[in-house]
């Protein structure tokens, strides 16, 4: 069979293992390894899936992702997260969609002592989705919300997806991170926009709660302060050299752990808790990123990827123009694969040619994590969007529909992409604090 259409049709049989409710991961395994087994042979699929298996658990990179997952949960688990939702609400609590906002809000906090944008959903989906229901918020209002909101944990530093961006081109991880500030505050705002259009047309579905004083939303402020030392901590040791990306999310954990305890305010029961949910949320995540990297290889083999790189970089059209095409194929691609697969795929590929155009490094690398972000929350292989699916049949009464949370994100869709937009037109929203720090 032409490797093309062997392509096709694994992107298709794929699609419908997950139509039939076969978990995500799995399906990518299956038709990862039967597509790469039949293009070259069942020996070559059995070896690749053993080697991306054990690449996947084995890689001292990757150990940055349950490590940043046991930062959240500690925090989870101390009320750190719950705070920061408590301040977000007392200033965002009394108008419509109001917990909307106070959860979008909270999960660019939460993402600045996380790094991963499913443990940054999952958590704030255990915060703010029963408190959601409580006061009468529709299910894809609340879905959307957390689901959105958490992908914002993918670019608001530490970002896991950023950090590996920076392994493969060789750029400066801080330079990085510190770029990734603004388009994130960025995103939070157009978040926080869509929430306020969506219940401008549609009241019933985030209805006004209580106002809270001014001294009431002042002393809500010293919730901030936990999230700010250990942003500072991370964030700084890295940006000073004091310590590698890994060694970061080793300090924040020891961070978040020594201020938890020293406040009283994390007991034997929820360091053990903690731990079992980073145990579960990261087996998840890295069994995703291997399924992902099965279907990549196998996605790889087809060469269609390379082909569609080929076909963007053929063109005679203006850089812009071909920078959207980039983008398109980055869209496209992140619907199908996981975010960090599919950077590690395609970069190889599209970084040269970025290079070539004339485009700042750093800037197209916040560019690509924001056009992954949609990926985790579009069909077929929205990772947040599973996550927050899981976590609320487990946290809501009668739980959520998983057609409701795909139709909650489509307004946070379009607010990324009004997002990319900016961004590709006034690209010094991702160059100007680079420029100062550095």
């Amino acid at each position: 069979m032409d490797p093309t259409i062997a392509g096709i049709c694994g992107i298709a049989a794929m699609m419908v293992l997950f139509m039939l409710r076969m978990p995500v991961a799995y399906a990518m395994l299956l038709v990862g390894v039967a597509g790469f087994s039949m293009l070259t042979s069942v020996t070559g699929g059995l070896n690749m899936l053993g080697r991306s298996v054990y690449s996947t658990f084995a890689s001292h990179e990757l150990s940055t992702i349950p490590l940043f997952i046991l930062m959240g949960q500690i925090a989870f688990n101390a009320g750190i997260s719950r705070r920061l939702y408590d301040t977000a609400y007392c200033f965002l609590g009394h108008v419509r969609g109001g917990l909307a906002m106070a959860t979008v809000s909270a999960c660019t906090a939460f993402g600045a002592v996380c790094g991963s944008s499913p443990a940054t959903a999952a958590t704030m989906a255990t915060v703010g989705l029963p408190e959601m229901k409580r006061f009468g918020y529709s299910d894809e209002l609340a879905a959307g919300a957390v689901a959105s909101g958490g992908g914002l944990g993918m670019i608001m530093p530490p970002s896991v997806v950023l950090l590996v961006y920076g392994v493969l081109t060789e750029q400066s991880i801080g330079a990085l991170f510190v770029a990734g500030i603004l388009p994130a505050l960025l995103l939070t705002l157009l978040f926080i926009a869509a929430v306020a259009v969506q219940c401008l047309l549609y009241p019933q579905h985030g209805p006004a709660g209580r106002r809270s004083s001014w001294r009431c939303r002042l002393c809500s402020l010293m919730g901030l302060v936990d999230t700010l030392l250990v942003f500072a901590l991370v964030i700084g040791g890295m940006f000073y050299g004091w310590f590698t990306p890994t060694e970061a999310a080793s300090i924040g954990v020891l961070g978040v752990f020594v201020l938890a305890v020293s406040r009283g305010h994390l007991g034997w029961r929820g360091f053990v808790k903690a731990v079992d949910e980073t145990l579960r949320t990261s087996c998840m995540v890295m069994l995703l990123i291997a399924g992902a990297t099965v279907f990549g290889k196998f996605l790889a083999v087809t060469r269609i990827p390379f082909d569609i790189a080929g076909w963007v970089g053929g063109f005679d059209l203006p850089a812009f123009a071909v920078m959207g095409l980039v983008v398109a194929v980055y869209f496209v691609g992140g619907c199908f694969m996981d975010s960090l697969a599919l950077v590690m795929l395609t970069i190889p590929v599209f970084y040269p040619l970025v290079l070539n155009l004339g485009y700042d490094p750093v800037w197209f690398g916040i560019i690509i994590v924001l056009v992954t972000e949609m990926g985790v929350i579009t069909p077929p292989v929205g990772i947040n969007v599973y996550v927050v699916y899981g976590i609320a049949q487990q946290v809501v009464p009668g739980g959520i529909a998983l057609e409701s949370v795909f139709k909650g994100v489509l307004p946070f869709l379009v607010a990324v992409i009004a997002g990319i937009a900016l961004l590709l037109c006034f690209p010094q929203i991702v160059t100007l604090l680079p420029s100062l720090m550095y």
